[in-house]
């Protein structure tokens, strides 16, 4: 099967003032980590870096750097939402049998996981990675506690994320003729009843969203040269 990939890189990271996947992380850009790993994929025929318009120069002289010149490199301007970058991204696909969706913020993915995930959907029409929660959840409203739900049905998503093509945009069109703006890419897969297929994530495929996050990823990478 081809395999294509969207990797969502527009966002506007307000709370870093700067494209956090064009930051630097211990001498390499973040997005970079990420790119290495789906680059691997034997079977890949697509990929979608979707950016802001004013990385595009920044992205570009980045790939030229370090020798990623391969024809189904692609580098197209994103949407509003997360939501909107993405259906930019899948319908600027034209070959692929199944989608990896997945954010330039999580750097340290590892080529593992995503074989993994790409395997499952050659059985199931979705699969996204997960962990389960490790602390109580409370349903707040107001500033005040409606409910605790079950810890033990409760599990954190990652990315990447991996559809079958048609099921993806079918899901997207769907989506877009309800005005339906998700949270993640499963989620509008769910509306249409199809089973999304859960495997275990990985706790150091984080994302990075705030400064915090940064510096925990600067201390993975120093913890791993130890």
């Amino acid at each position: 099967m081809n395999i294509g990939v969207i990797i969502a890189s527009a966002g506007q990271s307000k709370r870093l003032g700067h494209n956090k996947v064009l930051m630097d992380l211990n001498g390499k850009p973040v997005l970079l980590f990420s790119l290495e790993k789906f680059l691997k994929l034997d079977s890949i025929s697509e990929l979608v870096i979707v950016i802001r318009p004013q990385d595009e120069e920044e992205v570009r002289n980045l790939l030229a750097k370090v020798g990623f010149n391969y024809p189904f490199i692609k580098i197209i301007y994103g949407g509003k939402e997360r939501q909107d970058s993405v259906y930019i991204g899948l319908k600027a696909l034209t070959s692929s049998d199944i989608v990896v969706v997945h954010d330039g913020a999580r750097p340290f993915v590892s080529f593992e996981l995503i074989y993994r995930l790409v395997k499952e959907a050659e059985v199931y029409s979705a699969v996204i990675p997960a962990l389960p929660v490790k602390e109580t959840i409370k349903i707040v409203k107001d500033g005040y506690v409606e409910s605790t739900p079950k810890r033990e049905l409760l599990w954190s998503v990652q990315t990447p994320q991996v559809f079958r093509y048609e099921v993806l945009v079918e899901a997207y069109e769907k989506a877009y003729r309800d005005g339906f703006y998700g949270t993640d890419d499963a989620s509008l897969v769910e509306r249409l009843g199809y089973k999304v297929k859960v495997i275990e994530g990985e706790y150091t495929n984080l994302k990075i969203t705030t400064r915090e996050d940064l510096l925990l990823a600067h201390r993975y990478l120093e913890l791993l040269r130890l």
